[in-house]
């Protein structure tokens, strides 16, 4: 009997089987991430296509599908992520000093993890008066409806209280000086506390005198700048810092 000779192609088969089984375990896995991404009606449409008789939804299983009324997490229309709550501090201020027409009088600014306002001091208060007046009632009224809707983002907010040098060339007197910005800023903390959801624990006065000047003392002009209540208003899950670096974030943005 004729000895047959070997398939000189033997070699090209084996490698082609071999990616054939590549091949077949690269759809497999590609098969089960779709499975894992799939909704509820993709998967028995799936499940179908592989077992065309089962034309009962009950004959293919289905583990803890939510239905498709439920709310998805993190989901809004558009199918984009809900916007950050404290993020959309800085445009409702914002918003609520045009409508009080009170842009010259109040500056604010939307830093990294903070939002900083500046009160000019006659929104507030009049000569060296700690009594808080009508209209700045009116926009701190606002100011605390506003927080409120994003008290859970909030870390905490600083009330800080400054004065200025009133004499160029002579510091104030010490006592008055610190007792005047120490019950302005408590005055307009605890009118915020008893209008506002935040926690008590999220509000801290501050009294800085005049020894945190944003101005020279030279010319009136000046000095009226540095007569101001500021608030400092942090994110939650953000880093501290001192109130020289907010400053200087801000100066630099100015810049």
């Amino acid at each position: 009997m004729k000895k047959r000779n070997k398939s000189a192609s033997g070699g090209a088969n084996w490698m082609d089987t071999y990616g054939d089984l590549v091949t077949l375990l690269l759809c497999f896995f590609v098969l089960l991430y779709s499975i894992s991404t799939v909704d509820q009606a993709k998967w028995v449409q799936v499940v179908k296509s592989f077992n065309p008789n089962a034309v009962e939804v009950s004959q293919i299983a289905i583990d803890n599908v939510p239905e498709a009324t439920e709310e998805v997490p993190n989901h809004v229309e558009d199918g984009s992520m809900d916007e950050d709550e404290f993020d959309s501090l800085y445009e409702e201020l914002r918003k609520a000093l045009e409508e009080a027409g009170m842009e010259g009088e109040v500056d604010l600014y939307k830093g990294d993890g903070f939002t900083f306002v500046t009160f000019r001091d006659n929104v507030f208060f009049a000569g060296d008066s700690s009594i808080i007046k009508d209209e700045g009632k009116g926009i701190l009224d606002q100011f605390a409806t506003i927080i409120s809707g994003v008290s859970e983002s909030i870390k905490e907010i600083q009330i800080l209280g400054h004065t200025t040098q009133a004499d160029p060339n002579q510091m104030n007197e010490p006592e008055s000086d610190r007792v005047l910005s120490a019950e302005r800023a408590a005055r307009v903390t605890a009118y915020i506390q008893q209008r506002t959801t935040v926690t008590p624990d999220k509000l801290v006065a501050v009294s800085y005198g005049q020894f945190r000047p944003i101005a020279p003392f030279d010319t009136e002009e000046n000095r009226a700048k540095n007569r101001r209540v500021e608030m400092l208003i942090t994110k939650s899950d953000t880093v501290s810092k001192s109130l020289e670096e907010y400053y200087a974030e801000m100066d630099r943005t100015a810049q």
